[in-house]
């Protein structure tokens, strides 16, 4: 099964090209302000790179957030206009699941966290045994402070490793709730379109596949815009 998988919920942005779970290709974009415009050309070349076309993608995968808003967007409408009319061959992932993907197959506490401004960070735990992730707490948009508390309370004397472009909010809290954490390469940190192509797939074989009109963003809370809106702009 051919997958074309793209990420953008952050800064920078990657598309990558898996034939069931083996990467064929993948390009990527660190420059927060041109990452989701050279989305569309990062796919169209990690198509070419793979040595396939539009047409012989099986599912497209997008991280649909959490995330920033307007790279979440941007993602999940380009994978809704690439699938129109293929039927259910679209899977949007969990950023933070996708995140969990990059330290596998490392055993221990996984816990992805992401800078979600406000003094917060959208964060979620998985337990990693046996090459695969079981997950402990939902996707959540909450204080580093609380979430440390959350799992030096539930999980006392566990280390933990940390992934996500929130580490640095994370760690001091951590530090500070005395759970010790396991150091992880720089590489394992950002979003990738590989991981997000690997748990699509899982998701796709116990049918998590769906058609464009019904793919979504996942959204913790609503954005400062919204906020504004809301309250009439006060």
């Amino acid at each position: 099964m051919y997958v074309l998988a793209l990420s953008c919920p952050a800064k920078g942005a990657s598309a990558a090209v898996l034939s069931d779970g083996e990467i064929l290709s993948t390009f990527s974009a660190g420059d927060a302000m041109t990452g989701s415009e050279l989305l569309l050309p990062m796919a169209e070349s990690a198509l070419r790179s793979a040595g396939i076309g539009m047409r012989d993608v099986d599912l497209f995968a997008v991280t649909a957030g959490p995330g920033s808003f307007t790279g979440v967007r941007i993602g999940v409408a380009l994978v809704k206009g690439l699938s129109f009319g293929r039927g259910e061959v679209c899977c949007g992932v969990s950023t933070l699941e996708a995140l969990a993907e990059n330290v596998l197959p490392l055993p221990g506490l996984i816990c992805p966290v992401m800078d979600a401004r406000r003094g917060e960070v959208y964060a979620a735990l998985f337990d990693s045994r046996d090459g695969k992730t079981a997950r402990l707490l939902p996707d959540s948009a909450l204080p580093a402070s609380e979430l440390a508390s959350l799992v030096a309370r539930d999980y006392p004397g566990r280390p933990v490793m940390l992934v996500g472009d929130g580490v640095a909010v994370a760690s001091p809290a951590f530090d500070a709730a005395g759970i010790a954490l396991t150091p992880l390469p720089d590489v394992l940190l950002p979003h990738s379109a590989v991981s997000c192509g690997r748990v699509a797939l899982r998701k796709a074989k116990e049918g998590g596949a769906v058609d464009g009109e019904r793919l979504a963003p996942i959204y913790l809370r609503e954005s400062q815009a919204e906020t504004t809106r809301r309250f009439g702009g006060k």
